[in-house]
């Protein structure tokens, strides 16, 4: 959790305040009269839940940030392609466009939907899993270049939360409109072999990593 954001001071603020409250009633003992009680409230309830609701907001934002994904060392081959304002990767791009900066990783890896946020959060816990459990904390980066890839195909629908194929310009260009029923239908992919190519350096085939 990042203390430099407003909702991060506040959350330490309350942290601190509720620590406060539980250490005077421990030392001082004070009788439990009205006044009492109202601290005691503030210090095991109000505070506490202030910190718990404003610091998870704050962590959940941590985790949208690139540098969040290269805390990782398996994962810093792929953040510093996104870093390189040379590199010419669809990751690198995005990550030098105004519209995903610093987020591009989670913008662009994000699941979709009603319940999207769940289940790109749920998705980041077998992350945590396979790093801290399943071995691969343990590989090199040349080794977690070579073992780490994409659960499954990378789904056109989410290049289409931006570029939603049916803006005119985009359907101007012929190669789009050869195969817009095929990129919607998800039979022909967006970083497919002629098309815009890898989004990593990583990649092969068109498939993603």
């Amino acid at each position: 959790m990042s203390i430099s954001s407003p909702l991060g001071v506040v959350a330490l603020g309350c942290a601190l305040l509720a620590a406060a409250i539980l250490l005077w009633f421990l030392i001082r003992r004070p009788l439990l009269g009205g006044g009492t009680k109202i601290m005691l409230l503030l210090g095991l309830g109000v505070f506490p839940l202030g910190t718990a609701a404003t610091g998870n907001i704050t962590g959940y934002h941590a985790t949208k940030l690139r540098s969040f994904c290269g805390s990782c060392h398996v994962m810093q081959p792929w953040t510093r392609d996104s870093d390189d304002p040379t590199s010419a990767t669809l990751a690198s791009r995005h990550a030098r466009s105004p519209m995903f900066g610093d987020e591009n990783c989670y913008t662009c890896h994000a699941d979709y939907g009603r319940l999207g946020t769940i289940t790109t959060k749920i998705g980041g816990m077998r992350h945590v899993y396979e790093y801290t459990i399943g071995g691969y904390g343990d590989l090199t980066e040349d080794e977690a270049v070579a073992a780490i890839h994409i659960r499954k195909p990378f789904p056109n629908s989410n290049c289409m939360q931006c570029h939603s194929t049916t803006a005119n310009g985009w359907l101007a260009l012929p190669d789009h409109a050869a195969v817009v029923d095929e990129l919607r239908a998800d039979h022909v992919s967006c970083m497919g072999s002629g098309c815009h190519g890898p989004a990593h350096p990583f990649s092969q085939g068109g498939t993603p990593q």
